[in-house]
Order: C-alpha cells, then structure tokens, then sequence
C-alpha cells in the first residue's frame, strides 16, 4: 500500500479511518496531493472524484444525509474551498456531519502575492463546529542529527493529532461540518511503502441529558391543564421518532400534531398539509375567531426547520402561552415566544414526558380534524377542475413515485407544492431547507444515490436544476435515479408573492425569464429524457419512466408561466368555502 512521505498527511488519513469514515469526496489539485495519495490507496477507503467543488460539497452532504455519519471532503488550496461554504452551511444548520479538509500553503507563504494563497485559517468560522488549524511538518530525512528540529517536528505532530482528534469527534458527537486545513511543504508527490502510523486517538463522547420526574412536573402540570395543545415537527429522518409516541400524542382529544412533507412522520390523525389547514382561514370572513379558536395554550417542537410561512405568520401574531423546542443543540426562537429548551432527543424526552400526562376533555383536537375532513374533499373538486399547471403535475407525479423511494425536492416553489399533497407513508423525503437555497439541491440527490440502496427521484424547479447542472457532471450517478424538472420558464416562486408581475423589469430581474432546456444537458452527460406539455404527454411519459434502465433518466415538464401562480393562490380561496 502506497503512504505519502509527508507524516501529517499519513496521520490525518488513519484518523478518519479510525473514526470509520469509510467515504471521501476528492476534488482534483496539486496542493492536496498527500490526501489524495493517501485517502485513494487505503483500502478501507470509498474515493469519489467530483471536479467541481461547490457539487462536490453537496454530493458528500447527501451522502452523509443517507449515512447518518461523516463523509471526508477533500480539495486543494485557495478558491477551491472558497466553494464549498454553501454546503457547510446548509451542513451546519441541517445537522449533518462533513469533514472538510483543504490542503495549504506553509504559513509564511501566505499574502506574498503567489498564486492560491488566501487566508484559509477559519475561514468557515460563522458556520463551522470546529476549525482545527495544523502545523507543517517538514520530511526529515535524517532527524537524529538536528535534535531541536526532531523536537520541534515531534510538537508539531502532538499538535496535529489532538487537533484532527477534536475536529473529527465534533463532528461525529454534535452533527455537523468541521475544517481541517493542513499545510504541505514541497515535494508533494513523494510517497514510502507500508509505514502505518500509530496517531494518538481521542475517542468522541456521546453525552445523553435526561429530565427527573422533579425537573419536569412544572411542565407537566401545565400540559395536563391546557385544553389547546399544538405539536409541529420540522425536517426530520426517516424513523426519527418511535411510532408508539406518535400514537398516543394521536389520541389525545387536546392535542393536534402539525406535520410536514419533510418531517417523514405519518399517522392519519395528523395534518399532514399545513398550509391547507392555515391557508384558508387567512382568506375567511371569520379569520379573527378562527385564528382565536386555533391559538394553542402550548406549543410543542421539535425536528429542523419548518417550511410553512403560514404557520410561522400565524404563530407570531397568536402566540401560544408556552413554546418549549426539544433537540439535544438548539433551539431557534422561531415564533417569537419560546421559553423553554429541552436540550436532549425527542425520543428519550417522549419516552419521559408522556407518561406523566394525563388526557382531558377538549373540543380542540376534534374541532379542527372534522375541518382537516373538509379541506381533504374541497381539496380534490379543486384538483378535479383546474387547468394544467405546475399543480395540475404536481398531482399527476404523486400517485406514480414507487413505494420505498427516496425523494429530494428542489427549494422555493417545488417543495411549497409538495407540501399541498399526501405522499405515500414509504417515502423517505428530504430537502435542503437548512439554509433552503437551491444550490446544491440536485448534487445533494445525487449524492444520495450514490450511496443507497433504494431508488432516488429529484424534483426540482427549472432554476435549482440549471444552477446545479454541474451535478451531473459526475461518474457516480446510478442507473436508477430519475429527475423530474418542472420547467416554468423562470422563477415561479416570485409570481406567487405579492408585487407587481406586469413588468419588463419583473421578467428580468426577479422571474429571470429564460428559454433553456435540460435536452442538450441530458445529451451531454448521457442520461435518458422525455419531456411533457399537457395532462396526457405527461401521464404517458410518467408511465414508463420508473421503470428499470441502463442509464438514469430525466423527465421535463413545461408549465404555462403565467397561469401557475392564478392556479395556486385561487387554490386557497377556494377551499375556504
């Protein structure tokens, strides 16, 4: 087995391995030519080589989604981890383990006016869990003749090991992104045979908080006595929660439980579509008593972040009494109105909480299932009706996801119609909504198929897919995964807000109308496409295009611009009614 000559790059190598991160993405360069050669030679190791670093970044993060642990980044020095910073971000607030590590130049190299030499030193700080700055180490050649160099190289080496140690246990301990930049000293492509290093390990601890009986009776006393309880669940893993919580927060009569698309929960008794339920009370004649008669007492939290804007308007102008967030790191302020963090997981918080209830009489939880039964039939006379359109094929690909997939969707308007739908209780569902841009979003899908068993669909909007057309600039995307690109000619998403629509500056600068297609795209990177322009070419290519194949698969569908956004928010008037 091939080893760099360099120690550094040989320590920072057996620590991921001994910490069992088995999958590095690697972007090609000459600064990080020592983790190349020592990541790509283990054997213990699965090497990725994405060119572009942005997708790199986001391939690693959709398959440390899908792992639930860490996946190694690798580049060379300079810009190239400048693009990076968007997937660390969406990494930092999703909680999802990366392991960046950048190659640098020596210290005294920096800002001496060579090339790809920026200051790399924290540069992530504002969204980083850890930055673990290394020291160079020089190769010696002969250390027992320079005792103060041998000293100085044997420091250097005790540095280097804690401080990959903490970044690495960081990140397996509190999910999420760490930097580790390692400077290089020339030669970088020298390598020696069979020389195991032996680095000192510091092993991660997971710490666990759990609440006595005594700590929560005060909070017990107030959830037995309210009589408008309200729980919403933001993004959160597939089985992330025991179904037998779920199950009892469901009979509750004072209880409504509000999820998401993204929050992979399912019991029929939850909303499952919030907007649906918000919606039409904001367009209602009685909106002021409707909203009074929904206000919850308390108000319960907990997975990521939640992608309702109704829901948040709502709660920020009818703030509950109580918000108590439980997630074992933080607690956002979301509503205006939190006083309480339960700093542990929502399991064992459940598994403590729930039996110290009690159920009483309340008309909350029955109140509004028998309104969630109505907006389900004025739901579907709306769909039965509408003309074609970006909801119009939202409704038609439903139904046609096989059982048991994985299912990324795109940022902005994408994910908005998702959440109008029920989808089938085997999906597992994600999307990028730590920081909810669409950078990234395609990478991150491919990145997941790249890594699971079970097949992959990406739903996305025509802007996310052609930001994040260099995804499939990659050799790592299976047979099996498919694309859905709904092609509206531009930003779709801001015909929906409020402004003025009828202009040239409009259509320029915030729709970005555009006349692009994903066919000469397809052509290049050799997947399979079909593209659909009413109800029937759409409903005949949905039918073959799950179906197995030698290549992946991609599926266009061109919407009417400016009919899209008349269709969805009549959408909401209507189920008023």
């Amino acid at each position: 087995m091939k080893y760099s000559k360099i120690p550094v790059a040989r320590s920072v190598v057996a620590l991921c391995v001994a910490k069992d991160i088995k999958h590095v993405v690697i972007s090609p360069g000459s600064r990080n030519a020592p983790l190349t050669i020592g990541f790509t030679h283990h054997d213990d190791i699965k090497a990725y080589s994405i060119v572009d670093e942005r997708c790199a970044a986001f391939f690693a993060l959709g398959m440390a989604q899908q792992l639930k642990k860490p996946v190694a980044l690798v580049c060379t020095s300079g810009s190239a981890l400048l693009n990076y910073y968007p997937a660390i971000a969406e990494a930092f607030y999703s909680d999802i383990p990366l392991v960046v590590i950048s190659a640098d130049r020596p210290i005294e190299r920096i800002d001496i006016g060579d090339g790809q030499t920026i200051r790399q030193k924290n540069v992530f700080e504002n969204h980083i869990l850890y930055s673990a700055n290394l020291y160079s180490e020089l190769v010696l050649e002969n250390e027992a003749l320079d005792p103060k160099l041998q000293q100085k190289q044997f420091e250097a080496q005790k540095h280097n090991e804690r401080e990959v140690n903490l970044a690495l246990n960081k990140a397996i301990e509190e999910k999420g992104p760490v930097h580790i930049n390692v400077p290089f000293y020339e030669p970088l492509y020298d390598t020696v045979e069979n020389i195991e290093v032996s680095p000192l390990q510091i092993f991660p601890e997971i710490k666990e908080r759990h609440y006595s009986e005594n700590q929560l009776s005060s909070y017990v006393k107030e959830w037995n006595r309210a009589k408008r309880k309200m729980v919403i669940v933001g993004v959160a893993q597939p089985n992330a929660v025991e179904q037998k919580f779920l199950d009892k927060l469901a009979k509750d009569p004072s209880v409504i439980v509000l999820t998401e698309t993204t929050s992979n929960l399912h019991q029929s008794e939850f909303f499952t579509r919030i907007d649906t339920l918000i919606g039409p009370i904001e367009k209602d004649e009685n909106r002021k008593e409707l909203f009074k008669q929904l206000q919850p007492d308390i108000l319960l939290t907990f997975g990521g972040m939640i992608i309702s804007k109704k829901i948040k308007a709502f709660l920020r102008n009818h703030n509950p009494q109580h918000h108590w967030h439980v997630d074992q790191k933080k607690a956002y302020n979301t509503f205006f109105c939190l006083n309480k963090h339960f700093e542990t997981d929502v399991n064992s918080f459940l598994s403590e909480f729930l039996p110290l209830t009690t159920t009483g009489e309340s008309e909350y939880g029955k109140f509004w299932k028998e309104i969630k039964s109505k907006r389900q039939k004025r739901h579907e006379e709306y769909m039965a009706e509408i003309p074609y359109s970006d909801l119009k094929a939202m409704q038609q690909i439903v139904p046609e996801v096989p059982q048991n997939s994985i299912v990324h969707f795109g940022n902005s308007s994408t994910i908005r119609y998702a959440q109008l739908f029920q989808w089938h209780p085997s999906l597992k569902t994600f999307c990028n909504r730590g920081t909810s841009g669409i950078d990234g979003s395609v990478s991150t899908a491919v990145g997941a198929a790249a890594i699971s068993m079970d097949p992959v669909l990406m739903i996305t909007g025509d802007l996310s897919f052609f930001y994040d057309s260099n995804a499939l600039w990659n050799n790592h995307i299976p047979s099996n995964f498919r694309i859905v690109v709904l092609n509206n000619q531009g930003g779709g998403i801001f015909r929906i807000l409020p402004g003025n629509k009828n202009s040239e500056n409009f259509d320029r600068y915030f729709e970005t109308v555009h006349d692009m297609k994903a066919k000469p795209l397809c052509e290049l990177y050799n997947i399979e496409y079909s593209e659909a322009d009413s109800e029937e070419t759409l409903q005949n290519n949905l039918t073959g295009f799950f179906e197995k194949s030698d290549r992946p698969k991609l599926l266009e569908i061109f919407t009417p611009r400016k009919l899209n956004d008349e269709v969805l928010l009549e959408y909401f008037n209507f189920m008023k009614s």
